[in-house]
């Protein structure tokens, strides 16, 4: 048991307690796995199960996929069955009775399996679109057709004929990637005795080596939500590690060939743009503006095991908007990506331990703002095009490479009757290549990616001032895997080279990444002459992950102050040394009271290159899921004083008081017709913020085709340390600027609203609305007191003065010295919403009707929120956008 006392003591002494804490944290769960492993040591945790299931070659014909399992086919299969529970009572056999056979013919594999059900009549059968197994019952078919022990393809369907696919990249269940969207078969068929389903899965959706006897691994899952029974072929202990690593074989299937897997995915769209509140005088602009375009993906197999996969002028007009938010930070909100071409196989272009890669950098909105009485400029950048290879050889090298372009943008603006075009982005062109190498019979991995950008920028232009022609970036990274994965050493080296003229490199320096203009500071140094920046990262990581009760890990990393990764990838902040450490004792057998339940300590700090610890945390989180399979989390996290090298925005080093928050959340059993959460947090600092935040959500399906949910959330908070602005003073303890920061009370209150209609696992109708609003109301202005100090010098006292002029500025008098500033406050509504009708109406052709709106407005008063400002924002001005798009699959085998 972990306790925790929050107490205001100085922080050194906190350090030791940390240092004390790390200590213990690393030798006591060593010692404690060191006995684990005696008393576990004949259990054999990494080597590969000894089931198997043998497929039957069709001869001749090939079942109808209707799920009944009435074809002539099914009487001379094998059915396998013996499956083992996880949940509820881990190793006992399955509650319900599950039988499966596969058969395969030339160009496909076949899944028959009946689902038997104590009683057939609660069976839960929520009809939902491709990918949503909602609270449904399913059966899911696991196949690791490179027989690498380490990849796996998904493929599953529900009782109501939903289907659901995924990839896992790696030797873990639940690493999987939604974004695999093959073209395959799948329908259930209810009957007295429970339910049954067919699959018809390509082999040209599948990658596996030539040879002319096939070995894959396999394992099935099945879901029983009435009786929260989890139960496999091959059952994993949750105390163990592994999947693909532990799966069965599957045997029998011979003398089939990787297929050449060409595919075309041609489009039309046609769309129009419906904005209101359009200035009369606006001469680009008359509220209504209509696009037609065309465009295509493709994929090709390039041998039999990498996919070429290629887009032309792409449409993602289907794709779901990004929430709203009000940033007041120095630093970019990274949003996650939806865009169907980068999504899929994503996690084969991602890794090597910093963020190289950040699929959002292509396509986004173009980086030049010109100024004008009236501007039209594109709102995303065109991608004239994109390639991408993918797959994994047989030697276990998988392979990532992606290349795309981008169009040169221009806007239009106006200004005293006059239209000039101005460029807002160059032609760019971006590159990334990741490699993975697995080896040995741990399958540890050792890996590169290397990426790059390279703008075509004229040199004296707007644009080539502040943007980088060329960035560089890369590393390797490794993953050693010990005793079946139960321990993992892992770390990545890595290194960062940008080019550009002189401003552009100096934006660099200057920028919120790094600082180097701080005047306090010792390890760097702003050089204006300077055409490139180099840059470099390291970590080293220690964990283990498998066990019955004690888990624990360490790491420790570093950025040096060049480092620059945002012009293809994304990172906050560098000039960064980070160290955690955490032990996690977990219970997975079920008692009295709990199904199971785990606590968790952690410890970190983190300091910069001139030895200023930025901040040091303990971190205490316990989750218990209760015999109903109701959940609760319990989080309490103190962070003892320390400095900030960014809160002056470029200024002196900055203190930050203490400060603790703590949170809990409840939940229900997530299996049942209705679910539900509810959650709350409360933090307190030592100069005087603090926060209130609550949240939740209900989803309800009030029939088999209905889905609702409603996901609001509430916070109000104070910060006292708001930076505003830098202004020139002379006061030699903060290097003769004034760093002006006020506090700052905050609302916010926001609701996710999805409505979900299912006409048939193929033809849905869904609706996302997010109405938002938000207000910031300053007060109590000042300015740092000293570098190095957490207090502020307040205006109004000691000699000074502030004035409210009424016209949305405020004027500060300090002795002989006075300078104005705008009145900062904020009241922002904001209505998002997304109704999309997707019907596929063949095989890997798909219909999109969609309506999109997007209304805001910030009425400056600072005024709490309350839930009528989130009506507000339904008529507030803004854009409607209708759309139609189609696509059709043409297979080219």
């Amino acid at each position: 048991m972990f306790r925790c006392q929050w107490v205001r003591t100085p922080s050194n002494r906190v350090f030791s307690r940390i240092v004390t804490g790390l200590v213990a944290g690393l030798i006591l769960p060593v010692m404690a796995g060191a006995e684990e492993s005696k008393e576990n040591q004949a259990k054999d945790t990494g080597q590969k199960q000894v089931r198997q299931i043998r497929a039957l070659r069709i001869n001749p014909h090939a079942p109808k996929i209707d799920g009944k399992l009435d074809d002539v086919i099914w009487k001379k299969a094998e059915f396998f069955t013996k499956f083992t529970q996880k949940e509820p009572k881990e190793g006992e056999a399955a509650l319900n009775e599950t039988e499966i056979a596969i058969v395969y013919d030339d160009d496909a594999l076949y899944v028959g399996a009946r689902m038997y059900s104590k009683d057939p009549n609660k069976i839960l059968a929520t009809l939902t679109r491709r990918d949503n197994v909602s609270n449904s019952e399913r059966i899911l078919v696991s196949l690791d057709s490179y027989n690498d022990n380490r990849t796996a393809y998904t493929f599953g369907v529900t009782a109501s004929g939903v289907r659901v696919d995924y990839y896992h990249g790696a030797d873990y269940e639940f690493n999987r990637d939604y974004d695999f969207d093959p073209v395959w078969r799948a329908v259930a068929a209810r009957n007295p005795k429970g339910w049954s389903a067919e699959m018809r899965i390509p082999f040209s959706q599948l990658r596996f080596n030539k040879k002319d006897v096939q070995t894959w691994g396999i394992n099935i899952n099945r879901w029983v939500p009435t009786d929260n029974e989890d139960s496999y072929f091959v059952m994993i202990p949750k105390n163990e590690t592994g999947w693909s690593s532990r799966m069965a074989d599957l045997v029998g299937i011979e003398a089939i060939k990787p297929s050449r897997r060409i595919e075309v995915l041609p489009y039309v769209a046609s769309d129009g743009m419906f904005r209101s509140g359009v200035d009369a005088a606006d001469p680009f602009r008359d509220g209504e503006e209509y696009k037609a375009r065309i465009g295509a993906d493709f994929k090709m197999g390039v041998g039999p095991n990498l996919t070429l996969e290629g887009t032309v002028n792409p449409d993602f007009g289907q794709v779901e908007a990004d929430p709203a938010e009000v940033n007041l930070s120095a630093f970019e909100t990274f949003f996650s990506e939806r865009r169907p071409f980068f999504t899929e196989g994503s996690n084969l272009l991602e890794g090597g331990g910093a963020g190289y890669f950040y699929s959002r950098r292509i396509g986004a909105r173009p980086h030049g703002d010109p100024d004008g009485e009236f501007v039209d400029s594109p709102t995303n950048t065109s991608i004239l095009g994109a390639a991408k290879l993918t797959g994994r050889l047989s030697s276990g090298l998988s392979v990532g490479v992606l290349g795309a372009v981008t169009e040169r943008e221009k806007a239009k603006v106006f200004n005293s009757g006059r239209t000039i075009e101005e460029e807002v982005e160059p032609l760019t062109g971006y590159g990334v290549v990741r490699l993975q190498q697995e080896f040995g019979k741990e399958a540890s991995t050792v890996g590169i990616i290397l990426t790059g950008i390279e703008r075509d920028l004229s040199d004296g232009t707007d644009l080539a001032t502040f943007l980088r022609t060329r960035a560089i970036a890369g590393g390797t990274d490794w993953n050693l895997r010990f005793d079946g994965g139960k321990y993992e050493l892992g770390g990545n080296v890595g290194f960062s080279h940008i080019e550009g003229s002189q401003s552009a490199i100096a934006e660099a320096q200057l920028s919120s990444a790094r600082y180097f203009q701080r005047p306090d500071a010792d390890h760097t140094e702003f050089d204006p002459t300077r055409t490139s920046l180099n840059g470099w990262t390291s970590d080293l990581w220690f964990e283990k992950n498998g066990g019955e009760h004690w888990l624990w890990g360490g790491f420790i990393g570093a950025e040096s102050p060049g480092f620059e990764i945002n012009d293809t990838g994304r990172l906050g902040t560098a000039d960064d040394i980070d160290s955690q450490a955490w032990v996690r004792y977990r219970e997975n057998d079920p008692g009295k009271h709990f199904q199971n339940w785990w606590t968790r300590a952690s410890l970190g700090s983190g300091w910069n290159f001139d030895s200023d610890r930025q901040y040091s945390f303990l971190d205490l989180e316990s989750v218990f899921t209760f015999k109903n399979y109701m959940g609760s989390f319990l989080g309490y996290e103190y962070f003892p004083a320390a400095q900030s090298d960014n809160l002056t925005r470029g200024g002196p080093s900055m203190g930050t008081g203490e400060s603790w928050n703590m949170w809990a959340e409840l939940w229900s059993n997530n299996q049942k017709k209705t679910t539900w959460n509810m959650w709350g947090g409360y933090s307190e600092g030592e100069t005087g913020g603090w926060s209130y935040d609550l949240g939740g959500g209900a989803t309800f399906r009030p029939g088999d085709r209905w889905q609702l949910s409603f996901n609001p959330r509430w916070n109000q908070r104070v910060s006292s340390r708001q930076y505003i602005d830098t202004f020139a003073g002379n006061n030699p303890l903060t290097f003769n600027e004034r760093y002006l920061f006020s506090s700052i009370e905050r609302s916010q209150l926001v609701a996710q609203i999805r409505l979900n209609y299912s006409f048939s696992p193929d033809l849905s109708l869904e609706l996302y609305a997010e109405p938002f609003a938000a207000s910031g109301r300053y007060f109590r202005f000042g300015e740092l007191a000293a570098a190095r100090s957490k207090d502020l010098r307040h205006y109004g006292a000691g000699g000074t003065s502030i004035v409210n002029n009424g016209d949305g500025t405020y004027t500060v008098t300090d002795g002989a010295q006075t300078f104005d500033f705008e009145q900062p406050d904020f009241n922002f509504l904001s209505f998002r919403s997304n109704l999309v009708m997707r019907w596929e109406w063949s095989p890997g052709s798909t219909l999109f009707l969609v309506w999109q709106q997007n209304r805001s407005t910030d009425n400056g008063s600072g005024s709490l929120v309350g839930p009528s400002r989130l009506f507000d924002a339904l008529s507030a001005e803004g854009d409607n956008f209708i759309a139609l798009k189609i696509t059709y699959w043409l297979p080219f085998l």
